[in-house]
């Protein structure tokens, strides 16, 4: 499994939109655009999910720096997050 952080969206961008900006390249396990939780709006930053390391590569590569809803966004595989809970 292959977690891809998509940063820079559109704050109208939904789940479903982004799933499907990937699932052009290959099978989308999840994706979810990050919202605040006080009043539900995106934080302008998301993360999918690809099963296919070799689907996952070639969907970053792809998007990587391309134009989605009139931003250029960013993509890249996503690093796991090392601090511990109390300094998040």
């Amino acid at each position: 499994m292959v977690e891809i952080y998509v940063g820079n969206l559109s704050y109208d961008m939904n789940d479903a939109q982004l799933r499907r900006e990937f699932e052009r390249f290959g099978v989308v396990k999840s994706a979810r655009v990050i919202t605040n939780r006080s009043n539900n709006k995106s934080k302008g930053y998301g993360f999918v999910e690809m099963p296919h390391r070799k689907e996952a590569l070639i969907a970053i590569k792809a998007l990587d720096n391309s134009e989605v809803m009139a931003r250029r966004i960013r993509v890249n595989e996503a690093r796991a997050n090392t601090k511990p809970p109390e300094d998040r």
